[in-house]
């Protein structure tokens, strides 16, 4: 009884144990994974066990971070798990197309935090255990193609973050959007501050989200610079297109003057 007792605090319960199968995944594609049940010192009664996909997301206006859901799959519901059962239940998750890109080229881009948390739910349990595992999501082709423009047409890049929120304009699926920062390249460094490429994928197309961040020569408030002018642009990934020239064509567009607040 004494047992039981403590199995509801987790000492002495069923535990998990989550992992993935593949190295690297890709957005649009399924995650293989497994997660692997042990059975504690007594038998216990579960409710379910599923595996959830998570991505760290900054909040908007405030200075925090939250674990945010966009993906789940249910692989057990009632059942018992026997004193020292062992029991492996493999998954197949498929990632959203808007899935954020971790890594390329295996260089993980830091700032970017997608994993999956697998979580057992136990009958009458005080705390659920649960376990998560951190994802590399590799870019899709045409997605590797504008990363590799940029870097062509000489622009370095800085950080990657997930934000809450949505872009307006845009075709977006998903409650977040991940921003790959880029420094700008030694033509435009005394224009631009900073570069940004969002990827809005569906299984029919890439659209190309460009934010541009313009130094100001003088302020519209009054003074001088500021916090910069954003522009941005918006493209739908086509075949035979040359990219470095795209890109460069627009970026040259808009570091032409407009103005005396531009």
């Amino acid at each position: 009884m004494f047992q039981k007792v403590l199995a509801t605090f987790g000492s002495g319960g069923a535990k998990i144990d989550a992992r993935l199968l593949d190295r690297t995944a890709a957005p649009g594609r399924p995650l293989h994974g497994e997660v692997l049940l042990l059975g504690g010192e007594v038998d216990q009664e579960i409710n379910a066990l599923g595996v959830t996909l998570l991505a760290r997301v900054q909040v908007p206006g405030e200075d925090k971070t939250e674990d945010l859901p966009f993906g789940a799959q249910q692989l057990v519901g009632r059942e018992t798990i026997r004193a020292g059962q062992q029991v492996r239940v493999p998954f197949e998750i498929p990632l959203p197309w808007e899935t954020p890109v971790t890594s390329v080229f295996g260089k993980p881009l830091v700032g970017t935090a997608v994993g999956v948390r697998a979580e057992l739910d136990l009958a009458a349990a005080v705390s659920d255990p649960f376990d998560a595992d951190a994802v590399a999501i590799e870019p899709l082709p045409a997605q590797k193609r504008v990363l590799d423009a940029l870097g062509r047409i000489g622009f370095v890049y800085h950080e990657a973050i997930l934000e809450q929120g949505r872009i307006n304009g845009a075709n977006q699926q998903l409650a977040f959007f991940q921003e790959i920062r880029f420094a700008p390249s030694p033509r435009f460094a005394s224009v631009f501050s900073q570069v940004a490429v969002t990827f809005l994928t569906s299984s029919e197309r890439t659209d190309v989200v460009l934010e541009v961040t313009k130094r100001v020569r003088v302020s519209k408030t009054g003074g001088f610079g500021g916090r910069g002018q954003e522009f941005l642009g918006l493209f739908t990934m086509k075949p035979d297109v040359n990219w470095e020239k795209q890109l460069d064509d627009w970026f040259d567009q808009v570091a032409r003057p407009r103005g005396i607040f531009d």
